[in-house]
């Protein structure tokens, strides 16, 4: 299993693609964590992905996530709002694999990629990763207030 975080870096090099918001998930910026599944050619992986991550719709709410389930060109929104979107700029931006291929993104609030999985995270996994986030951190002090 391929896991890559990209969150945490001690020092970020702004010309590194690796740290530039994505452009075809803009709309999001700010207001949404995005994660992005890219469904294998038998789907399965990334339908255990859907099925774990809708098991606790709680849990996305939280944490301002939303999913999506990208096949081919096709974008369909699991969680949360999203219209108008296109599957091959997502793909092309976030530098994806093949179509067919199984992987799964996710983008935080300043738009830039934090984690990158070639096989189905768990909820405690992901959700972990973005309550270390600083963005998270802030947003669970003000809900405490």
């Amino acid at each position: 299993m391929s896991k890559t975080l990209l969150y945490g870096a001690t020092k970020i090099d702004e010309t590194n693609s690796a740290y530039a918001p994505i452009e075809s998930l803009a709309a999001f910026q700010w207001r949404n964590r995005v994660f992005v599944i890219f469904a294998d050619r038998d789907n399965s992986r990334a339908a255990r992905q859907e099925n774990q991550l809708l098991a606790d719709r709680q849990g996305l709410g939280e944490r301002d996530l939303v999913v999506l389930k990208i096949s081919g060109a096709g974008v369909r929104p699991l969680f949360g709002a999203a219209d108008g979107l296109d599957g091959e700029a997502i793909r092309r931006d976030l530098e994806a694999l093949e179509i067919g291929e199984f992987a799964a993104f996710l983008i935080g609030k300043d738009g830039t990629v934090k984690l990158k999985v070639s096989e189905p995270i768990t909820n405690g996994e992901l959700f972990a990763i973005i309550d270390s986030m600083p963005q998270r951190a802030v947003e669970t002090l003000r809900a405490d207030q």
